[in-house]
């Protein structure tokens, strides 16, 4: 595909994952800077994302928001980069399952936890959430990526580079707790040269809007 790639992002974002992201896919992007506030709440941006928020992607025609939906479209628009297992493997089958697991139970629980919503502790309350509880997540989470480099197949893919930027994220914030499971597979993909490319891109960004205000 030859469409323009377009990245509306904010440099202290979910944004940075899909900057990640695109770093990885290797192909020209274009990034707009979207403001907090009017500017991302405004008319002209909402008609990219009427939610009004960042990250959002547009590739020619197609617009395409919500980090792991960005994450899986991508891996599909440019297969040469190698960041979905072939959809006919056994490997495709948990590279959804883990992508989508940090996209529904770990970012709803991890979010619940920080704005202090808990759970009635009644069996038929506690059935209606999909997650279950905190500590369930945290220990499947981290049975996933126990021992092992990749969650799905024998190579780096989205589903990777998701959990690990949740797990990064999650663990420098204190949303998620530290293990060394998880800092060790964090660690690991957050050294790859295109996830240094991106904080480095992001981080810079960040500085001058800061010097600028």
């Amino acid at each position: 595909m030859t469409d323009e790639l377009v990245f509306y992002t904010a440099p202290m974002s979910r944004g940075r994952i899909v900057r990640w992201m695109l770093e990885e896919v290797g192909a020209p992007y274009r990034t707009e800077l979207v403001g907090f506030g009017p500017a991302m709440k405004g008319e002209g941006y909402r008609a990219i994302n009427p939610m009004g928020k960042v990250p959002a992607l547009r590739h020619g025609g197609t617009v395409v928001t919500e980090c792991a939906a960005i994450l899986a479209y991508l891996a599909d628009a440019f297969p040469e980069a190698g960041l979905a297992p072939a959809p006919t493997t056994l490997a495709r089958g948990a590279y959804y399952r883990w992508l989508f697991f940090c996209a529904g139970p770990v970012e709803a629980a991890t979010t619940n936890t920080v704005l202090g919503v808990t759970v009635p502790d009644d069996p038929r309350m506690r059935g209606m959430v999909g997650y279950g509880s905190l500590d369930s997540v945290l220990d499947t989470l981290e049975g996933a990526v126990s021992g092992r480099d990749f969650v799905a197949g024998d190579r780096f893919s989205a589903a990777d580079l998701y959990l690990a930027a949740h797990l990064g994220w999650g663990m420098q914030f204190r949303t998620i707790p530290r293990r060394p499971a998880f800092e060790a597979y964090a660690s690991r993909h957050a050294a790859r040269p295109a996830a240094v490319r991106a904080r480095e891109i992001d981080d810079g960004l960040l500085a001058r809007q800061q010097a600028a205000s």
